[in-house]
């Protein structure tokens, strides 16, 4: 991981994420680009009649309020010993943000939080960028302090392509911890558990495995309670192994996640 990607916003978990990637960056010798997307396409109304209004007051504003974050993150990072940059886009979050990360490594987001402005980070951010990227997704919880690179890490794991995409991403921070891989019910795919201890192995992370019982809860809800368990820091999961719509529709185990969870995340499609 040598180039990490972060939103940047006004809110108060943008502290977590730059200090998480700043912590990555260090371990890895990485590069920070720290992303403001604000769409100002909010600013445009249109009337019944077809026309169209620009709210040029709150625009202004709201390009002045970018201005002067991009100015406070460059003096926090100046004092940082990692390169970085900052940089400044007027599209859409998820979209700006799928277009900076052709070329990262990893994209870190927050997962929502109870009071969340939903025009600043979509609730299910996480998951989009997922599909929209072939980067993994490092979403962290909204309260967050540090991310802890010594705490359990688990993994989802249900055979799928999707899953094995996320271990063979998460390797970076997977290294130095405890890992489990966790089944809930039997594997529904086609790649053994074994197969993925193996792989880890050949890395010098020598995990294990284990399958719990469904029980009376959801999987989504089995995978969190038992990571919760464990003490994990970390969730390495496949995104999206029903498809986006089915999971959005019917719910699921990511929209669960990346909506609900309380542990970091990582995400790969």
């Amino acid at each position: 991981m040598r180039s990490i990607l972060v939103h940047a916003d006004h809110d108060p978990a943008n502290e977590s994420r730059m200090q998480a990637a700043l912590d990555i960056a260090r371990r890895q010798r990485a590069h920070v680009t720290l992303m403001i997307a604000t769409p100002f396409q909010q600013f445009i109304t249109v009337d019944p009649f077809g026309g169209s209004y620009l709210a040029a007051e709150a625009m202004a504003k709201a390009q002045a309020d970018d201005a002067a974050l991009e100015a406070a993150l460059s003096a926090r990072l100046a004092r940082e010993d990692v390169p970085w940059d900052v940089v400044v886009a007027d599209g859409d979050i998820a979209g700006s943000l799928a277009a900076a990360a052709t070329f990262a490594d990893l994209a870190i987001v927050s997962l929502p939080g109870g009071k969340r402005d939903r025009r600043r980070e979509p609730a299910m951010l996480a998951g989009d960028l997922a599909l929209a990227i072939s980067a993994p997704v490092l979403a962290l919880p909204q309260d967050l302090a540090t991310l802890d690179f010594d705490a359990p890490a688990l993994v989802a794991w249900n055979g799928s392509p999707e899953a094995a995409h996320a271990l063979r991403a998460a390797i970076p921070l997977l290294a130095g911890r405890r890992v489990e891989l966790v089944s809930v019910g039997s594997d529904d795919g086609s790649l053994p558990a074994t197969d993925a201890l193996a792989y880890l192995s050949r890395h010098g992370i020598h995990a294990e495995s284990r399958v719990i019982a469904r029980g009376a809860v959801s999987v989504e809800e089995a995978l969190e309670k038992a990571a919760l368990d464990m003490g994990a820091g970390l969730i390495v999961m496949g995104a999206f192994g029903r498809g986006r719509l089915r999971e959005t529709l019917f719910g699921g185990v990511t929209q669960y996640l990346v909506t609900s969870g309380r542990v970091p995340l990582l995400l790969a499609h």
